[in-house]
């Protein structure tokens, strides 16, 4: 190698060393990709840390390429401007990174986690993923599978060897129906994985409320009144509610003020969190959008046809595991895990072809009322 070669490669190694330095003057509380560990020891990227090393493959992976057919609420929606699950998990990034850097943490590493975790979803989303979750003896459930996902089943059963600060937000970022804001139950989290647990729920109450206006569900007088007073009525001001009410709420995770411990629980760090009045606006509006929106969607006839498409394909490719890609059989151990495994990959609208192959006219119906 010349001696213009050895200076390029030194610049170029520079790079990544100049950006681990930024880091340095993150909270004391961020996580740092010099600190990132991955199953597989690699060498380190010239050009990017490691934390933007696992966004990119991230990206370029094909369960990232199907999310954009893969629903988030409705059942294949044909307008062109319903959230998809692609649309979903880059509004998470996008949150989650204003968050993050209100906060001074680690905003790559927030980005990383928000387009990754919802890489396990089924076709049609959380209906989907609850009729595979009765049909397989240890359950189903899409944090569980995105992991697999990236740890095991991507490039073709390599896996993505990701780090662990990646792997752990993905694989805890979903939550229960009804509170879900408490310090203990994100005690093991980064900040940044907490992060994108929470800008998940604001991302989707925010753009859901909008596919569900769009649609007739409900009219924005109708929400909960307390939510209009605190976020308003238009989309863009009910996400800069919930961001500023979050960093303002958080400033101790930036490491310029001591940590405050408000909440009883207890613990010596700082976490993220809302304010109580907002948390429980949040709480009132996301119970309002299960019982209006999210529950009647999986209840309507669209939704049932949805289901049963899930269910004949599973039943299909367990009884004719010899149609699965072999690789795909070899890795998953089971004929019905092989079924789950390339059922859940595909998107809504294979899903509704392999329906018509397997059982014509299952699929009539399933658009009823989407433009």
């Amino acid at each position: 190698m010349d001696t213009t070669s050895n200076s390029i490669q030194h610049n170029l190694c520079s790079v990544r060393e100049r950006l681990e330095r930024r880091e340095e003057q993150l909270s004391p509380y961020a996580s740092r990709s010099i600190d990132g560990v991955r199953s597989t020891p690699e060498e380190p990227s010239d050009t990017r840390t490691e934390f933007q090393r696992d966004r990119d493959r991230v990206i370029h992976t094909n369960s990232f390429r199907r999310l954009k057919h893969k629903s988030q609420v409705f059942v294949a929606p044909q307008g062109d401007h319903f959230t998809t699950r692609l649309t979903h998990v880059i509004e998470v990034a996008q949150v989650g990174r204003s968050i993050a850097r209100g906060l001074n943490l680690n905003e790559d590493l927030v980005e990383a986690i928000g387009l990754g975790h919802d890489l396990g979803h089924t076709p049609f989303g959380h209906i989907g993923e609850s009729v595979l979750n009765q049909m397989l003896p240890d359950g189903f459930h899409h944090s569980r599978h995105s992991v697999r996902l990236i740890t095991q089943l991507e490039k073709d059963g390599k896996g993505l060897n990701l780090t662990e600060h990646v792997i752990d937000g993905i694989r805890n970022h979903s939550k229960p129906e009804g509170k879900f804001l408490s310090r203990s139950a994100v005690a093991n989290l980064s900040l940044e994985a907490q992060i994108v647990r929470i800008s998940d729920a604001l991302a989707y109450l925010a753009h859901d409320i909008l596919d569900a206006l769009r649609s007739d569900f409900f009219k924005v007088e109708e929400l909960p009144n307390e939510a209009i007073d605190a976020l308003g009525v238009r989309h863009s001001q009910r996400i800069d509610a919930v961001v500023r009410g979050v960093i303002e709420s958080s400033w101790d995770c930036t490491g310029e003020i001591d940590v405050e411990v408000s909440d009883g629980e207890g613990g010596d760090r700082p976490w993220i969190r809302m304010s109580p009045e907002l948390s429980n606006i949040v709480t009132e509006l996301r119970v309002f959008m299960f019982e209006r929106f999210y529950h009647p969607i999986s209840a309507s006839a669209e939704g049932r046809k949805a289901a049963a498409i899930v269910g004949v394909l599973f039943e299909h490719f367990t009884r004719h595991p010899d149609l699965i890609p072999f690789w795909l059989r070899e890795l998953s151990g089971s004929d019905q895990r092989a079924a789950a495994d390339y059922v859940c990959g595909m998107t809504d609208n294979f899903a509704l072809m392999m329906a018509e192959q397997v059982k014509p006219g299952l699929s009539d119906g399933v658009f009823q009322g989407r433009i």
